[in-house]
């Protein structure tokens, strides 16, 4: 049984999925519903950035603003068909998530991206806090080599900066991170935003621009439904129509930061009621 506690999750979805969670927390916050409050902050590949920066204390308005201000310094990118064709290929012929981990690890270490270097930069230049905070959050990755789910946080001693760049290495678009010699791939791709690890919190808040599985990928559904069957209340929010028109085509396109955040923020009011019944019930 859930034993209580509040857990916020945060999904990945590229640029277009940071944007549109900064709208949902700002809206929220105005709406006068604070998921600052969380016992647990749970970040993958996108959600890992706002992730650390929520658990960190800066500013939901702050940050929605920034989404606001256009494409910054961001490098351009696309998953193109092609690559999402081989991710799916190796996922569904894999068993268990660790092997199709291992499997587009291996996809991910062979192909020619932007250095790890300017990468890092990017990173970096995204964090306006760089080091972990004292409230508990875990990000997510995946071992590009043995597929292993890892888990990063405080305890681990690897830096703030490394652990959301892991998270956030879009396997074939951008590359691997290294970490203690190991190299790690994108949290994503053991699931889009790893609800599994909020089992136990009596209330769980889930944003997910991103939902579906294949295979051995477990989508949302899938794990939230395993959450509620074990007594946890758990509200999942995912783009509505406005928003998924405002991601456009690409979630890895910087000109559409600013349109996805406005959807996002637009989108809140709607969500604010089955939110508020989960959070201030925990």
């Amino acid at each position: 049984m859930a034993d209580g506690g509040r857990a916020l999750v945060l999904g990945g979805g590229g640029i277009t999925g940071i944007a549109w969670e900064w709208g949902i927390l700002s809206g929220l916050a105005e709406a006068g519903i604070d998921l600052y409050g969380a016992d647990l902050v749970i970040g993958t590949s996108a959600g890992s950035l706002v992730g650390a920066q929520v658990a960190s204390g800066v500013d939901a308005e702050t940050r929605y603003q920034v989404q606001l201000a256009g494409a910054g310094g961001e490098i351009p990118a696309r998953v193109s068909r092609a690559v999402m064709a081989r991710w799916a290929w190796a996922a569904l012929r894999s068993r268990t998530p660790a092997q199709a981990g291992a499997r587009i690890g291996r996809l991910a270490l062979a192909a020619r991206t932007a250095p790890e270097a300017e990468r890092r930069a990017v990173i970096e230049s995204r964090l306006p806090v760089r080091h972990w905070p004292d409230r508990p959050l875990k990000i997510t990755a995946v071992d590009a080599v043995t597929g292993a789910f890892t888990v990063f946080d405080r305890a681990t001693g690897v830096s703030l900066v490394d652990a959301v760049g892991a998270s956030c290495a879009v396997p074939c678009v951008w590359p691997p991170v290294t970490i203690d010699g190991r190299r790690y791939i994108d949290g994503g791709v053991r699931s889009p935003a790893n609800v599994d690890l909020a089992a136990g919190y009596g209330g769980v808040v889930v944003l997910a621009p991103s939902t579906g599985g294949f295979g051995p990928i477990a989508g949302v559904g899938r794990q939230v439904a395993a959450l509620r069957r074990a007594g946890g209340r758990v509200a999942v929010i995912s783009p509505d129509r406005r928003a998924r028109e405002a991601f456009g085509g690409n979630s890895l396109d910087p000109g559409r930061r600013a349109p996805a955040a406005r959807a996002g923020r637009a989108q809140s009011p709607s969500v604010a009621e089955a939110v508020a019944a989960v959070w201030e019930g925990a």
